[in-house]
């Protein structure tokens, strides 16, 4: 999720485009996108696919592939076997070289010791070591292509002023390496800063500056106008939903929030059964319509609840039909057949207790009267097989 996070951001953030990152890796990047391959003696081409291959693990294929972009390809093995023992030293096994060089083949190009060596060691003094260090750089091996004084050092500065705690730093930056640079991070720094203010809870901030930087690192006048429009819609900056609408909202511009909205009101929801969802469950408003669609036709034509019914509990929408929900709902349609239960005496809030809370509600009370409960709710019999199913009611996507 955080790689399509990343890449979302670095189109969304211009200051972005001002990383600085060592000509050494990357100078491949700068020629013309059109510019797929690169042609080299087949001698050399020769040997940097056999590399790939015995001394870093690629398959043939891969390895072939490689050695056709332009930067990828080298006669001698000095720079490469250089790199590679250099990452071994510092705890990489032969799965993370051959995990890094799929990513960035380039790297093997650099000078071990005047580039990475320094990198490396930087990495290591704030705490980035071990397995928090092989997750990183296999993770993101970007972040090893980085400029030490212009990105990674000015950089950590900033991120020591977030809420994310001295043991979480390796999470951070593996996360978000693609997309370290000053400015964003600033706008971070001055936006959770913006959130204080507000008295928005440590633990909302910490959450934000970790998983919605995408949103916290926006320019310092957008963010506060995703805040604004957060507020107007009744969230409370001390609830646990705000920096998740936030998040939301910031996500979506005005055109996909209006056709997400047109889409639910074609289920037959109210503009204010949207509104008051996005306050229980904001991040509802990512399900995807097809998604949607099926659910709610299950929850309206089969079970007969009405859309505003949903509408009080979003979170219903959430759930897997099949493993979660279709289980569930044939045991209380069992129940409703055989007289056991009443309409009144269940709501779709039944729908999210846990299993055992469930279990001792609707499954074990009844085992008596319907043995095949238990079975109906793991899945090993449908109601089909009972005789029974469900009904449509007739309410349809208008």
């Amino acid at each position: 999720m955080f790689g399509f996070c990343c890449k979302r951001l670095q189109l969304l953030v211009p200051s972005c485009s001002t990383i600085s990152v060592d000509s050494s890796v990357t100078h491949f990047q700068k020629a013309s996108p059109f510019s797929r391959s690169y042609s080299s003696k087949p001698q050399d081409r020769s040997f940097t696919v056999s590399y790939l291959i015995n001394s870093c693990g690629l398959s043939p294929e891969l390895a072939l592939s490689l050695s056709k972009k332009r930067g990828v390809h080298f006669k001698s093995p000095e720079k490469p076997d250089s790199v590679i023992k250099l990452l071994k030293h510092y705890g990489f096994s032969d799965t993370h070289v051959s995990q890094i060089v799929k990513k960035l083949p380039t790297l093997l190009l650099v000078n071990a010791k005047k580039t990475l060596v320094p990198k490396l060691e930087f990495l290591g003094s704030i705490g980035i070591t071990g397995t928090d260090l092989t997750r990183l750089v296999c993770g993101s091996p970007n972040v090893l292509s980085y400029s030490l004084d212009n990105n990674l050092r000015p950089c950590y500065d900033v991120i020591r002023t977030l809420p994310i705690g001295d043991e979480k730093v390796g999470l951070f930056m593996r996360n978000l390496c693609r997309i370290l640079n000053v400015k964003a991070l600033s706008n971070a720094a001055s936006n959770v800063s913006f959130l204080r203010s507000l008295q928005v809870p440590e633990s909302s901030i910490t959450l934000c500056a970790l998983y919605y930087l995408i949103a916290v690192s926006r320019d310092t006048a957008k963010f506060r106008d995703y805040v604004g429009k957060v507020i107007s819609m009744g969230f409370i900056p001390s609830s646990t939903t705000f920096v998740r609408a936030v998040y939301v909202i910031s996500m979506m511009n005005g055109s996909k929030w209006a056709q997400r909205v047109g889409f639910y009101r074609k289920w037959g929801w109210a503009e204010d059964d949207v509104l008051s969802a996005f306050r229980k469950s904001p991040t509802f408003m990512f399900l995807s319509e097809e998604n949607v669609s099926i659910k709610l036709d299950f929850y309206l034509n089969k079970m007969g609840w009405q859309p505003a019914n949903v509408a009080q509990h979003p979170a219903v929408l959430t759930y897997s039909l099949e493993k979660w929900i279709t289980p569930r709902c044939s045991v209380i349609r069992i129940l409703l057949l055989k007289g056991l239960i009443r309409e009144g005496e269940y709501s779709i809030a039944y729908m999210m207790f846990r299993r055992d809370q469930f279990l001792d509600r609707f499954v074990n009370k009844y085992q008596e009267q319907v043995p095949e409960l238990l079975s109906v709710y793991q899945g090993k019999i449908g109601l089909a097989e009972l005789g029974l199913g469900f009904e449509e009611k007739g309410v349809k996507e208008v």
